[in-house]
């Protein structure tokens, strides 16, 4: 048969409407960062992020000449804008903000596509689902610029990518979502690199399976799967055929799943070149692979108690009852679809019912987190049954998501993981609900054996579930119960003064402290002179603008690789003349491997200079 642009899914238009909605989550969105970084800055996190980048900055190269445990992009990226506009930390919370608005687009327009091939009613619905997000997005609760949240915001792109693959006969399409499905590997590798090797594994199997060993079909048996009657997006067959016999390359038929591949390798093959040419390669996979997963890969017993919270069992029986409800032949009477409604939303209203249900802002958390097990286990079996059932390169990405968002948990688990990775789960959450809201008909991706009715029914659960959300997730991120490691004493927040630190804000001390140790350094400490700063909760380097000449900026477990001989001995190899003492800690432990030890062999070589607010100084003998 002789292939058209016919054959394939053109790109939806934009309307009014679509732009109104946009600029309303880029900017509530924004807002909500904005409105985080006006009162609050988290000293230990964007020590280490603003430190490191302006290293880099400067001209040190990570993993060859310091050690440097995490993927390099967003230290890049910081390290760019410091380059480019000087150190003013306002010019990075601007970043955040934006980058969290655009987050948030792009995961309404994800939500969209997903619920377009299923659902008549799909823009009202997306939008629901998305305005959750406009407190639960990327750079909402964490509010500085964060590999965890950077990765999730490229997550989100190779998604976005991936659902436009086929869309026209060009392979540039496949060829750039295979590239950015490597992007996030080289932004936080626990993340990137299960996401990467299921996307490449799963898509190889699916293009195994899918070879055209037989005859391709003709246009009058493929017209059925793209009939108007079939509101899913073709099926594999159809897919395969269209797009492998519609995208050439010097005259011979390319499959667009083979372009994903390619373009994943060549990103990859690129990335080791790149690497292994400046900062070398055995140095980077050293340090992000063997060093990260000896200090942090948690045990198996901590990956799998995520699914072990008290909530599951009841809350995967009030499902599967509703689920059952739909399937028996009593759903076609009213109170039946209004019983198994009701089951489904359940865990979504006693976690609603919970704010007045519970005081303590801690089981509030805890009761709004306890859906995160649920919502994994109810899509890892959907999208299991999906891609057994008619496997598709749209059935794969609900696969792809669930693994970036089991790499994220890999960290710190659910209570320390999530807090930049809720788009993700909302884009699980719109691949249930438009299966559950599959017609009779029939949708040739989600295809599921529930039929919820696309109209009042789906509308009534998405508001419920995006209500729910959107309240419990704006008091858990104005409660600032995920940064629960802080001190936040009440009363109005501290605004720094100095240029560099232009527009910090923070409650009780901190920064007036910090300030007075940045003004005794001006005056008193030459600026060639070496420091080590314990533990390394301020963004001294980058207040400052010294060049850092102690490997270690921030003495925590999973960044410090010295024991205490080997800091000792570092530090006197590098003629390394203050040491500067923080005793009045934003953070509520202090982390420092061995602190006492460490404080007591480095008391040796150093003698008290001068006692600030904060601040202990101590001179080289």
């Amino acid at each position: 048969m002789t292939p058209s642009p016919a054959n394939f899914r053109p790109a939806p238009r934009w309307h009014l409407r679509d732009y109104a909605a946009a600029l309303g989550l880029f900017l509530a969105a924004a807002a909500v960062t904005l409105w985080q970084c006006a009162h609050l800055v988290i000293l230990w996190d964007l020590s280490y992020t603003l430190d490191s980048s302006l290293r880099i900055a400067q001209g040190q190269m990570p993993y060859r000449d310091f050690p440097f445990v995490h993927a390099p992009l967003t230290f890049l990226l910081q390290a760019a804008l410091i380059r480019l506009t000087g150190c003013v930390y306002l010019h990075h919370v601007l970043y955040a903000a934006v980058v969290g608005g655009l987050g948030t687009v792009l995961a309404w327009r994800i939500l969209l596509e997903s619920l377009r091939s299923c659902l008549h009613a799909a823009w009202p619905v997306a939008l629901l689902l998305a305005a959750p997000l406009t407190v639960l997005g990327i750079y909402s609760i964490l509010p500085m610029p964060s590999y965890d949240c950077d990765t999730a915001f490229f997550v989100l792109f190779a998604v976005f990518l991936l659902q436009r693959v086929g869309r026209g006969p060009s392979l540039l399409s496949p060829f750039v979502a295979g590239v950015a499905l490597v992007l996030p590997l080289f932004f936080k590798q626990n993340i990137g690199l299960p996401m990467l090797a299921v996307a490449l594994g799963s898509i190889s199997l699916l293009w195994i399976a899918a070879s055209p060993r037989c005859k391709p079909a003709s246009e009058a048996q493929l017209a059925p799967a793209c009939s108007s009657t079939n509101l899913g997006a073709p099926s594999l067959r159809f897919f395969l055929v269209q797009g492998w016999e519609s995208a050439t390359l010097f005259g011979r038929r390319i499959n667009p799943l083979v372009v994903i591949l390619i373009g994943a390798l060549t990103a990859l093959g690129l990335a080791a070149l790149l690497i292994q040419s400046t900062a070398g390669l055995s140095n980077y996979l050293h340090w992000t692979l063997q060093f990260a997963m000896q200090r942090r890969l948690p045990a198996l017993g901590v990956m799998i108690g995520i699914y072990q919270a008290p909530s599951l069992p009841w809350k995967l029986a009030c499902v599967a009852a509703g689920v059952l409800l739909l399937r028996t032949p009593l759903t076609k009477k009213l109170w039946t679809r209004l019983l198994a409604l009701a089951l489904l939303a359940a865990p979504f209203l006693w976690t609603l019912f919970s704010l007045v249900l519970l005081d303590d802002a801690d089981d509030r958390a805890d009761s709004l987190l306890a859906l995160w097990p649920l919502l994994l286990v109810l899509s890892a079996s959907l999208t299991v049954y999906t891609i057994f059932r008619r496997p598709s390169l749209r059935a794969l990405i609900p696969l792809i998501v669930l693994a970036a968002i089991h790499g994220t948990l890999l960290s710190q688990q659910i209570w320390g993981s999530t807090y930049a990775i809720w788009p993700l789960l909302m884009l699980l959450i719109a691949e249930m609900i438009a299966a559950m809201a599959t017609t009779n008909v029939g949708c040739p991706i989600l295809a599921a054996p529930l039929f919820l009715r696309p109209g009042w029914e789906a509308m009534t659960l998405t508001a419920i579930v995006a209500a729910t959300l959107a309240i419990c997730g704006a008091l858990y991120t104005v409660s600032e119960e995920r940064l629960s490691y802080l001190q936040l004493p009440d009363g109005p927040a501290h605004h720094a003064t100095l240029p560099a630190l232009a527009g910090m804000n923070a409650p009780g001390p901190y920064l007036p402290d910090f300030e007075e140790l940045l003004r005794f350094a001006a005056a008193e400490i030459p600026a060639n002179d070496g420091l080590i700063l314990l533990p390394g909760e301020d963004p001294f380097y980058f207040a400052s603008g010294r060049t850092p000449q102690f490997p270690v900026l921030l003495f925590d477990p999973s960044t410090d690789p010295y024991s205490t001989a080997q800091a000792v001995a570092e530090a006197r190899r590098r003629q390394i003349r203050w040491l500067i003492v923080k005793h009045d800690l934003q953070i509520k432990q202090d982390v420092t491997p061995d602190r006492a030890l460490l404080l007591q062999a480095l008391f040796a070589d150093f003698a008290p200079y001068r006692k600030l607010r904060a601040y202990d100084v101590y001179r080289r003998r």
